[in-house]
């Protein structure tokens, strides 16, 4: 039986592939890396620690003591935690992130990814046992779209785009054709938030696939959290980009979704 190493942040999304993993037979060994895992992971899992993003060499020396070749990240971890001071960083990563030319997202996970293979594991891509997460296109809710939140689609999708390939972030918040907010180092939540506040509601949020996603971190994610903070930021509409896109909870957000007016696309 194949033992994989799950590198485990906050939300659904570690407990639904770790649920996923063990429902084809194999052995998952789960890494709490930031507080606010779900509990439930503890319950699933065959066996869950917790281990600070910061201490690097602790993780691989526990994935290698239980055996594991293989490993998946999922969840969210804020790249914020590295410069806040909140985590405590080992020798091995403060090494590792001042070798670094920058601190773009795409940097700082590749330089993991090679310290990761360097010591002999491979990193799985994230929806190679959750691509049934991963919508068709068309419209998901009951209700679709305006014309004007149509447009506000077409004009996030493409600007997300852009902005996922300056490696800037995944998700922007649109109304009227005009970029209210722009996701950064503060995350998707946060960037809804300054949207809808900007925007004073009726906005349209767009999260996309970089242009030349890397399947072995950052695909892109919408959940509870991010309807409910749509709700919260008097968010109309949602596009997301179908078949590169993991909807977490499914049910749950649509029905989230259908209950407030709110209508998603995947495109």
């Amino acid at each position: 039986m194949k033992t994989i190493g799950l590198l485990a942040g906050v939300g659904g999304l570690p407990v639904q592939f770790a649920r996923a993993a063990r429902g084809m037979g194999f052995t998952v060994i789960a890494i709490g890396v930031v507080p606010g895992v779900d509990p439930e992971l503890n319950n699933i899992s065959n066996k869950t620690y917790h281990i600070s993003v910061g201490q690097l060499e602790q993780i691989l020396t526990t994935l290698k003591n239980e055996g594991v070749t293989e490993v998946t990240m999922l969840g969210k971890v804020t790249k914020e935690l590295m410069f806040t001071g909140t985590v405590q960083l080992d020798n091995r990563i403060q090494k590792l992130l001042s070798s670094l030319t920058d601190n773009s997202d795409d940097t700082i996970m590749l330089a993991f990814v090679r310290e990761f293979v360097a010591e002999g594991f491979s990193i799985l891509d994230q929806t190679a046992l959750i691509k049934s997460l991963m919508p068709m296109p068309g419209v998901l809710t009951s209700r679709k779209p305006t014309i004007d939140e149509q447009a506000d689609m077409d004009f996030g999708f493409k600007m997300a785009k852009e902005m996922g390939g300056l490696d800037i972030g995944q998700t922007v918040v649109v109304k009227k054709c005009a970029v209210m907010a722009v996701e950064a180092i503060e995350g998707t939540d946060a960037c809804i938030r300054r949207g809808g506040e900007l925007g004073r509601s009726g906005v349209t949020v767009a999260k996309v696939a970089k242009p030349n996603q890397d399947l072995r971190f950052d695909v892109p994610t919408v959940g509870l959290s991010t309807l409910e903070t749509m709700c919260a930021a008097g968010a109309t509409a949602l596009v997301i980009e179908a078949g590169k896109t993991l909807i977490v909870d499914r049910e749950k957000v649509l029905s989230l979704a259908n209950d407030n007016n709110i209508t998603i696309v995947a495109m």
